[in-house]
């Protein structure tokens, strides 16, 4: 995470956000009043998709048994019948 006071965040600002974007390097940034994330937008959905994923009922102990089952447990993708 890139620490920066918004007096510099207005000097770099191109460049930070194509940091930000390219290599999903979160800012902070501190201002008199508080602080602000500035976050890709990859990073962004990717949060919001779990906290979706989080409020399913029941969908936290899924994803916790299936990340704790061995590989070899599995089926295949091509296996899948959706």
């Amino acid at each position: 995470m890139t620490n920066i006071n918004i007096t510099n965040f207005r000097k770099d600002i191109y460049e930070l956000l194509e940091k930000t974007i390219k290599y999903n390097e979160t800012i902070n940034i501190s201002t008199k009043n508080g602080n602000a994330i500035v976050l890709s937008e990859e990073d962004y959905n990717g949060l919001m998709e779990t906290v979706n994923l989080l409020n399913v009922p029941g969908m936290k102990d899924k994803l916790i048994k299936g990340k704790e089952t061995p590989l070899e447990d599995c089926i295949a993708e091509d296996e899948v019948k959706w």
